[in-house]
């Protein structure tokens, strides 16, 4: 028996060695391809050493950084605000649904469940948000849609509420005569807070990474996230490389970093998240295990 363990455990540890180097190599690669000449990179292809050291993606993205900080401050400010906006409305949902004496709980919860399977589609979803909304070209139209309310984390929240708080300290705590809201303020948040680092983790990802609202709803340049300026950064370069004969030979002899650039904004645009992860890290782990539980 104890030799089966050992020899499970070298399975397990070995396959997660692999599973960490699938991960970890791919950003070592986009590293290292960001700091390589653009003509060793056509050439040669990808490599784990940059064989031909370059700066000349990354001084292509200097000479934007006043562009991309805007970028960033908008993004941070879409991300705050989406998350926070995310979170209590998932929290707000997921708590009564986690109690068993609500009324028409099964209802609610079909209604849950049902946005996850099927929606209006892409045309009458933008109808709605420009015509009846009139969120088009507002801050709000990079946070409210699609991103502002997820069947699936209200799904995780009720998870863990049902099967992490007892009810019976929900009950004491009514017989000392704490209300709904107190409840949930003094009792049910404090003992969430590896659900809730996950929901935020989770959230603010998706916000951060997020370009396809800016991309249908927004064409004010003062709107525009980092994701959305790394984003027109590539299409112009693209554009610039396909038709550098139309604007002279001078342009035609300009070098830009067209397979390098990208690799440099990937790095630029996941950069803030590698630092955020680590401090998180323990309580995302722990939130995901407890709230994939089925309540």
């Amino acid at each position: 028996m104890v030799q089966h363990d050992r020899v499970q455990q070298t399975v397990m540890h070995v396959f997660m060695i692999i599973l960490t180097l699938c991960c970890v190599l791919p950003f070592i690669l986009m590293v290292s391809a960001s700091f390589t000449e653009e003509a060793a990179l056509a050439r040669d292809g990808y490599r784990f050493i940059p064989e031909h050291f370059s700066l000349e993606t990354y001084s292509y993205l200097i000479k934007s950084a006043k562009t991309i900080l805007k970028g960033y401050g908008m993004t941070i400010l879409v991300t705050a605000v989406g998350t926070l906006s995310n979170l209590t409305l998932t929290i707000l949902f997921a708590y009564p649904l986690s109690r068993r004496d609500l009324p028409y709980r099964g209802v609610l919860s079909f209604i849950l469940f049902f946005t996850m399977l099927f929606n209006g589609g892409l045309v009458p979803t933008y109808m709605m948000y420009s015509n009846i909304f009139h969120i088009k070209n507002t801050i709000w139209a990079l946070i409210v849609p699609s991103l502002m309310m997820n069947a699936f984390y209200v799904i995780m929240m009720r998870s863990f509420f049902t099967s992490s708080i007892p009810d019976a300290l929900i009950e004491a705590a009514k017989l000392d005569g704490a209300s709904e809201l107190g409840v949930l303020t003094k009792i049910i948040l404090p003992l969430s807070k590896p659900m809730i680092v996950t929901l935020v983790l989770m959230v603010g990802l998706n916000y951060w990474n997020d370009w396809m609202n800016g991309l249908y709803y927004v064409k004010d340049q003062n709107l525009y996230t980092v994701q959305m300026i790394l984003n027109n950064m590539i299409n112009n370069i693209e554009f610039l490389s396909r038709n550098a004969a139309m604007f002279g030979a001078d342009a035609a002899k300009v070098n830009l970093p067209t397979i390098g650039i990208r690799m440099g904004i990937a790095v630029i645009a996941v950069l803030p998240v590698m630092i955020i992860y680590p401090f998180l890290q323990k309580y995302f782990v722990k939130g995901i295990v407890i709230g994939g539980v089925k309540g």
